[in-house]
């Protein structure tokens, strides 16, 4: 990282944001998920305006963003004197809580014992996704999915297999990692690659307002990725997957971002 000119804080957002989703809703779950998750977290509306426009994202926008997230469940909303408070709902909270180690663990640990549920295949037979005991599983085909760990009990609808994947065709690799997922694994490890350059020596030359934008950015696009990417070894993936380095990019600069305090945020 090295000094650039003023501008290096615009150019850095423009590298950072995501082309494929300026969805204003999602923004704002990566934004609350990455540093107001906690119980008594709240962030006022004029910090959230100031974190999020110079993105390029309009008031009018946020407004319609947080009633749709009200809405929902995911965010509420108090009044503290005249200023408008925001933070988690517990299920916001939870939501949040249930994805934040796929995002925030830097190094997965690696699964040893794998597993294969499959369902009958005939008409009138309860989908497959509805029979699996958790989410956590990758589906290889309509009847077929792949979950690592112990073998899960109360699966009377389900054939389970213990298995050791010992091969892996390349029609396997591409249900794992479809072009989309790629694309966009290689376009943020890009993004980061050109941002790293563009940041200042130092991170104490960055305000907590510019740390809390660039964060959001790299967190949403970061998460569009990682909640994607099936938790599978790497044989799983293509030879030129692009994910271990994206993660490693990821961290790098993340820590050299540390999240900033809440009250720092709204003194700006």
């Amino acid at each position: 990282m090295k000094d650039t000119p003023d501008n290096w804080f615009a150019s850095a957002i423009q590298t950072l944001t995501d082309p494929q989703n300026q969805r204003v809703w999602s923004i704002i779950v990566s934004l609350f998920g990455d540093l107001a998750q906690a119980p008594g977290d709240r962030l006022s509306g004029g910090a959230l305006s100031r974190i999020i426009m110079p993105t390029g994202i309009k008031p009018e926008a946020i407004r319609v963003a947080l009633h749709r997230l009200r809405k929902d469940g995911w965010i509420d909303s108090a009044r503290q004197g005249r200023v408008s408070e925001h933070f988690l709902t517990d299920f916001g909270r939870a939501r949040s809580a249930e994805v934040s180690p796929r995002i925030y663990t830097p190094a997965p640990p690696a699964a040893k014992d794998w597993h294969l549920l499959i369902a009958e295949d005939s008409a009138g037979q309860i989908p497959l996704d509805d029979l699996l005991p958790t989410r956590d599983y990758f589906s290889l085909s309509r009847t077929v999915a792949l979950g690592s760990g112990p073998l899960p009990e109360d699966c009377k609808e389900l054939l389970v297999l213990s298995c050791c994947p010992d091969a892996v065709p390349d029609w396997v690799r591409t249900r794992v990692c479809p072009p989309e997922l790629f694309d966009a694994a290689q376009g943020l490890l890009t993004a980061l690659s050109q941002a790293e350059r563009l940041l200042p020596a130092s991170a104490a030359d960055l305000s907590p307002l510019q740390t809390a934008t660039l964060r959001m950015l790299i967190v949403h696009r970061w998460r569009r990725v990682v909640l994607r990417q099936p938790d599978l070894p790497t044989a799983f993936f293509p030879a030129d997957w692009p994910g271990p380095a994206c993660r490693a990019a990821v961290f790098r600069l993340l820590d050299w971002l540390p999240r900033p305090d809440l009250s720092a945020l709204e003194a700006e």
